[in-house]
């Protein structure tokens, strides 16, 4: 990577650093990343709202790739001293999407001075992390017919620039799912009045191991309890009103299902017993994100060819990326780039993107465009 470019990468990502907005509120992020790229290249820019993508044309009938940053941050302080640090408290970019577009913006920096064989498409998506930024872009492959797309994400626990790849689902399907049941308030000398969901929501409860064994599935699958709220602090009524909001997760997107359907089943039977209304409510709706052989072979060779550490991963991450929503349309990959086996985790306070990662990011999509 030329170093004036690389110079240029680094100071838009400390600039978005600066400057973080949450999902679905990414409007100076979105338009100082397209006036980035409208200063800096020649590139075509297409605006389609809330995202945006720029084209790099080799010319008629040629074959195309794709690659996606993320650009949303975390409702986090920023909490460690940067010269570079979030100016907005209580927003902070904690998971590294800042380095993320500021690695395709320095690719297509690259692209567009050196030039290359086929058509490029650098996608910048918003909302990755509440799981909804992918699926508003997802048209953006059928309309330009897609070839394949590749992404990375930082990662720490593995070792510094290296690279994680594997085979099939390489991060976790997972929703929010919130049961929502309804009876009839009475005062709490007399509960046989009214209609309490306390004991549907404690069956509901005693049921979750029974639908996530082990035995009965083929992949990893989890539902973890994330809040239960029932009735009010109010000693002389008995609860009335209950949710109990849980994270349901699975390696394959088929048993995700099952989970959510045997759950759904379980407090509608509950609720039919006990006299209750039900209703179901979901948040945070992720894909498994799945890599294809070829394009996971592809991050391989290129990644052996600059003499790179290869992690082979040995299993996915329990986490999720909606990043999948892509690769069921077309072909790619999503792998990872080591930050170091002790630097600090993403979405703690101690973590800020490796700059360098940058150069390393765009040198490997340099690699994959050769293919």
């Amino acid at each position: 990577m030329k170093n004036e470019n690389y110079e240029l990468a680094k100071k838009l990502r400390h600039e978005l650093h600066q400057h973080p907005e949450l999902s679905n509120e990414e409007v100076w992020t979105k338009k100082h990343l397209m006036d980035f790229l409208g200063a800096n290249t020649k590139l075509e820019i297409i605006d389609n709202g809330s995202w945006f993508y720029c084209i790099y044309r080799a010319g008629t009938d040629k074959p195309n790739i794709a690659f996606r940053a993320d650009f949303d941050a975390l409702p986090m302080d920023e909490y460690i001293e940067l010269p570079w640090g979030s100016q907005i408290p209580g927003k902070a970019h904690k998971c590294g999407h800042d380095g993320h577009s500021a690695t395709l913006a320095g690719f297509a920096l690259e692209i567009d001075q050196m030039g290359a064989d086929r058509d490029i498409f650098f996608l910048f998506q918003p909302a990755e992390e509440t799981g909804d930024g992918a699926i508003q872009c997802v048209d953006f492959v059928k309309e330009h017919n897609i070839d394949e797309i590749y992404a990375y994400h930082n990662m720490s626990g593995f070792p510094y620039k290296s690279v994680g790849i594997i085979d099939g689902t390489t991060m976790c399907a997972s929703k929010g799912m919130t049961i929502h049941l309804e009876g009839a308030p009475t005062h709490a000398s007399q509960p046989e009045k009214g209609v309490n969901p306390s004991f549907a929501i404690g069956n509901i409860l005693g049921a979750i191991p029974r639908f996530t064994s082990p035995e009965k599935n083929k992949g990893l699958i989890l539902c973890t309890v994330v809040q239960i709220d029932v009735g009010e602090k109010a000693f002389g009524i008995a609860a009335s009103k209950g949710d109990l909001r849980m994270t349901i997760r699975a390696l394959y997107e088929e048993e995700l299902d099952r989970l959510q359907e045997n759950l759904e089943n379980f407090a509608k039977a509950q609720a039919e017993e006990f006299g209750l209304k039900v209703s179901f409510q979901y948040n945070d709706e992720f894909p498994e994100t799945f890599n294809h052989k070829e394009s996971a072979d592809k991050v391989r060779f290129v990644t052996k060819a600059k003499g790179i550490e290869l992690v082979e991963m040995k299993e996915a991450f329990r986490g999720s990326e909606d990043f999948g929503h892509y690769t069921k349309l077309t072909k790619g990959a999503f792998f990872f780039i080591g930050n170091g086996e002790d630097y600090p985790h993403v979405h703690t306070n101690e973590f800020d993107f490796r700059d360098e990662l940058i150069e390393s990011g765009v040198e490997l999509f340099k690699e994959l465009v050769k293919l």
